[in-house]
């Protein structure tokens, strides 16, 4: 849908006549209008390199396609000249049958393109290969190269042909064959065991020793390597208990259908009525997947051999709730899990053993496993893991290089006390963006800037590129901002800002000095002097005239208008006192108010409130 609506678009704004820059799979969209006459032949020799089944055969887009191409190469008829074929390529898999023995023998390189040939395609294949006008010659002289050399055509052999064929090639090729199933694809092996019968069944035509026996085998005598060749019927009547007992591993070695794995366990179970004992077990390689969680939770899995076979054996093909009842089983039996058990198991399956199984792990088994990918793990399970991984490499505690290389796939699970400790280990740490990401998120709040600067060393500018991260946006809206820009320096935004500092006095005409730990009144209208020890608030007098010196960390309202000198020593925030005409002197622990006009000094040393006498005449 996408390369159809890009072809669209491309045609709307008159840019298909460059498709020399395009991909061969987006031409096949191109509406053959859209093709010039004079580079149509380029354009249909570029196409035909993509990948043709992006068009459902005999869908009318793909009809045109070969119809525009016939069209703009001349092909009159039936018979395509070598030329032609070089600029049609696959296109040639929807060309009529009767087309393949009518043409050039070179049509062959371009039958090798198409995934699958018709019935009459085949035939007529089969015909053209026959007549031995073609550059591998009559089949009766082929060898394993022509075999090889022929490629995927080979699935398109029939019995006819095939027979021709040397049985000594045949067999080569059958081994080659088989040689390589093991390391191919589903639907590679697929087309293998195509293959494998249909040389079973030319070479069961050719073979007068294969005959039916007693019990109704059509073959005899069974070897290993001629079980892949069989159907599901034919090995439930070819393979007896004492060849099975005698050859198992060396049959399960062989190509099998899941049609033909099921007889072979069947057969099997036939063996041993009473149970599989544990020796056996070990031979049942991929048959493991094959047995229900019930009947596994029956054998007797006491030794991690055991265990470690049938593991290593299933390649990965069994479903986790097998595995998992398997370990299960080796567990309550008292096994024990080893490093090289956990690496068979694989992180994804570590992930869904149960909490109470990976509490059995022994430490030691952490340090010999390698390094265990546990992402997809819960966060309980990851501390559970991590507490493990500490156990095992605390000897290296005291190189943190060396530390940190081992227990990083396990920080997952690591509290914010250990990352500090890591942050601060005087060893620069450079941890990737990807296991700083996998920290857990509530331990990384805690994570200071600083920590997260020396954790991540030189990966630092790569905190930039995840910013838009959850978790690196949440940390840092939990940061100051001047932190961030100081510390890191890597443009990360949205940070906390600077709490805002004290307002200044206002309007202040003369510079004040005072010292106070809280603001004191002085009382108004005494008429002799007074010392005063006061605990209570004092106002400074604002809008002095006469100099004063103020020092202050909290705010002391000053009394109006006074005439006397006073001087206060205060460690409070001190509003400027109003219109003094003389200095005043006042040291005190509490907040004092100053009396208002008086004409003689007084001097106050207060821890107490003690109200000064008012308008004093001496």
């Amino acid at each position: 849908a996408q390369l159809s609506c890009l072809a669209r678009l491309l045609a709307a704004k008159n840019l298909t006549a460059d498709f020399g820059s395009f991909p061969p799979d987006l031409l096949l969209f191109f509406h053959p209008s859209e093709v010039l006459a004079g580079t149509c032949r380029e354009f249909y020799a570029r196409a035909s390199r993509g990948n043709l089944d992006l068009l459902p055969r005999g869908s009318s887009r793909r009809t045109r396609l070969l119809r525009g191409a016939l069209t703009c190469l001349g092909v009159r008829g039936s018979r395509l000249e070598p030329q032609q074929l070089g600029s049609l390529g696959a296109l040639v898999c929807d060309l009529e049958p009767g087309t393949i023995p009518a043409s050039a023998p070179a049509i062959l390189d371009n039958l090798k393109l198409c995934s699958a040939l018709t019935g009459a395609q085949q035939d007529a294949l089969n015909a053209l290969l026959l007549t031995g006008d073609t550059a591998y010659g009559d089949p009766s002289s082929w060898d394993l190269r022509t075999l090889q050399d022929l490629g995927p055509l080979v699935l398109a052999l029939n019995q006819t042909t095939l027979s021709l064929v040397a049985e000594a090639v045949r067999e080569d090729f059958r081994r080659s064959v088989v040689a390589a199933y093991s390391s191919q694809g589903h639907s590679q092996r697929e087309k293998s065991l195509i293959l494998l019968r249909a040389f079973a069944a030319a070479s069961a035509a050719s073979q007068p020793r294969l005959k039916r026996s007693e019990d109704g085998c059509p073959f005899e005598p069974i070897t290993a390597d001629f079980v892949a060749f069989l159907t599901p019927e034919q090995l439930d009547l070819c393979l007896s208990n004492d060849f099975l007992r005698e050859n198992l591993e060396a049959v399960l070695e062989e190509p099998l259908t899941v049609e033909s794995s099921k007889i072979l366990k069947k057969k099997v179970d036939q063996l041993f009525p009473s149970g599989i004992p544990e020796e056996q077990l070990k031979r049942l390689g991929v048959l493991f997947c094959l047995y229900t969680e019930q009947e596994i939770g029956q054998w007797s899995v006491t030794s991690s051999d055991t265990l470690l076979a049938l593991l290593s054996a299933s390649g990965g093909q069994c479903e986790d709730s097998q595995v998992q009842q398997l370990l299960s089983r080796y567990l309550a039996l008292g096994g024990s899990l080893t490093g090289p058990l956990l690496r068979e198991i694989g992180s994804e399956r570590l992930c869904n053993l149960r909490v109470e199984q990976i509490q059995q792990i022994p430490a030691e088994a952490i340090g010999t496993a390698g390094q265990l990918d546990i992402s997809l793990c819960s966060q309980t399970k990851k501390e559970q893991l991590y507490r493990k991984a500490q156990e095992a490499f605390a000897s290296l505690a005291s190189t943190p290089g060396s530390y940190y290389c081992r227990i990083q796939p396990y920080l997952g699970g690591a509290p914010a006390e250990d990352l500090k400790d890591l942050a601060n280990a005087g060893v620069a740490i450079n941890m990737d963006l990807d296991t700083f990401l996998a920290l857990n998120p509530k331990e990384l709040q805690k994570l200071s800037v600083t920590d997260v600067k020396n954790l991540l060393g030189e990966n630092l500018p790569e905190l930039k590129e995840a910013e838009n991260e959850p978790l690196v946006v949440s940390w840092v809206k939990i940061q100051f901002q001047r932190e961030l820009d100081c510390v890191l320096g890597i443009g990360l935004q949205g940070g906390l800002q600077e709490p805002t500092g004290t307002a200044s006095p206002a309007r202040p005409t003369t510079p004040a000095s005072v010292t106070s730990t809280a603001t004191v009144p002085t009382p108004a209208r005494p008429t002799t002097p007074a010392s005063v020890t006061s605990t209570a608030t004092v106002p400074t007098p604002a809008r002095p005239t006469t100099p004063a010196s103020v020092t202050s960390t909290a705010t002391v309202p000053t009394p109006a208008r006074p005439t006397t000198p006073a001087s206060v020593t205060s460690t409070a925030t001190v509003p400027t006192p109003a219109r003094p005409t003389t200095p005043a002197s006042v040291t005190s622990t509490a907040t004092v108010p100053t009396p208002a006009r008086p004409t003689t000094p007084a001097s106050v040393t207060s821890t107490a409130t003690v109200p000064t006498p008012a308008r004093p005449t001496t």
